[in-house]
């Protein structure tokens, strides 16, 4: 599995705390930034994840800003991506059974890092279930145009 991954200023030090964890996962990742922690614009961080992720040339991603919503919202514009944000372990693995969830957002200002982690284990743990959640999902992919 190879994993895309990016915040913005907000989610700087979440970020860093979930490459730890993909390094001792041994979890191959590519880190889109920020460099430093000055203010930057979330778009900009969450479209090459999005963007990587729907070319396949990454599994899945990770987007990390103050409260997960700006990320997720930018992610999503993207088509083929179907980002969830997350805060809690159920929803994790929910969103990888049920909706296939191919980007996770979360918040640095919403979670800790120790929950972050759960979350991020959990979510790259699950797999789609399929069956009904097929129909489901390929309704959403519909509505991409």
């Amino acid at each position: 599995m190879k994993i895309a991954i990016s915040s913005d200023h907000g989610g700087n030090n979440l970020r860093k705390e979930i490459m730890a964890l993909l390094d001792e996962l041994n979890i191959s990742y590519e880190d889109f930034g920020p460099t430093s922690s000055d203010s930057v614009d979330y778009p900009d961080y969450a479209k090459p994840v999005a963007e990587g992720v729907a070319s396949g040339n990454f599994d899945r991603g990770i987007l990390i800003c103050g409260t997960g919503i700006g990320m997720s919202i930018a992610a999503n514009k993207v088509k083929g991506i179907r980002c969830a944000l997350v805060h809690d372990v159920f929803s994790a693995k929910a969103t990888r059974c049920h909706n296939d969830s191919n980007i996770l957002a979360m918040g640095e200002r919403v979670i800790g890092p120790g929950l972050a982690r759960e979350i991020v284990q959990a979510w790259l743990n699950t797999d789609f279930e399929g069956g009904r959640h097929t129909r489901r999902v390929e309704k959403i992919s519909e509505l991409e145009g």
